[in-house]
């Protein structure tokens, strides 16, 4: 199978997925149930430091120069979101002086990337699948503050939170067919483990709801897929 084919496949895979997401459970699942404005905001000021970290982590500890330049600019880009969000907060009255948006320590997802060195399945896990998350939840985010009013808020994202996360998953999808043609990597059928890219966890939560929280499982267990597209040529592999 082709680079291109494989990366069109797994975006393809990782889209019917996201569509499942039903945005109620979404928020609910993430705020603990508390859906005041104020406390999705400072959620979000968590993922963005989050995203900014993480950028700059792997920043530090990549050779390429093309990886550097694109984690660079993303870094910059979820820095910007972060202090726009504050002055967002700051604008609404919320006062933010004792607010530690890492109090609880960092997300499970954040962890889990945190752990990845390969470059490749940096960038697949990261900018390609982990943006296009973020842009399913911002566009549900936007589509939640238009319902209830909150335009303001609403054209933040819209105008230019959102811009900016799309472009990251572009980026990735680009850096993601670049490294892998040029570390000569094949995506093929293996000795039985191997599956096709298009059927890559085809059978993700069978009969289940799509409930945030599975559907999410099912979103990191996809992105160990990338553990098994290694720069030696093996086979990629589900790891469900």
């Amino acid at each position: 199978m082709d680079v291109e084919t494989f990366v069109k496949q797994l975006g393809a895979a990782n889209q019917e997925i996201l569509d499942r997401l039903a945005p109620a459970e979404t928020l609910v699942a993430e705020s603990g149930g508390d859906l005041r404005l104020e406390n999705l905001l400072k959620i979000a000021l968590k993922n963005e430091l989050e995203a900014t970290e993480l950028a700059a982590r792997w920043l530090v500890s990549s050779d390429d120069v093309d990886i550097k330049l694109a984690l660079a600019r993303q870094a910059g880009d979820e820095a910007k979101h972060y202090r726009l969000i504050v002055q967002h907060l700051h604008e609404l009255g919320v006062d933010l002086h004792d607010f530690d948006p890492l109090a609880q320590g960092y997300g499970p997802l954040f962890n889990y990337l945190d752990t990845l060195t390969d470059p490749v399945e940096r960038i697949a896990a990261g900018q390609f699948t982990r943006e296009a998350i973020a842009v399913v939840k911002n566009q549900q985010f936007i589509d939640w503050c238009k319902a209830r009013g909150h335009q303001t808020t609403a054209d933040l994202y819209g105008n230019i939170i959102q811009p900016d996360e799309a472009y990251h998953h572009l980026l990735g999808r680009d850096l993601l067919l670049r490294l892998v043609e040029k570390h000569s990597v094949r995506i093929e059928p293996g000795d039985g483990h191997g599956v096709p890219a298009g059927q890559i966890c085809a059978q993700v939560c069978p009969g289940c709801d799509a409930s945030a929280a599975q559907v999410a499982g099912e979103l990191v267990r996809r992105e160990q897929l990338v553990r098994d597209v290694h720069l030696d040529g093996v086979d990629a592999r589900c790891q469900a």
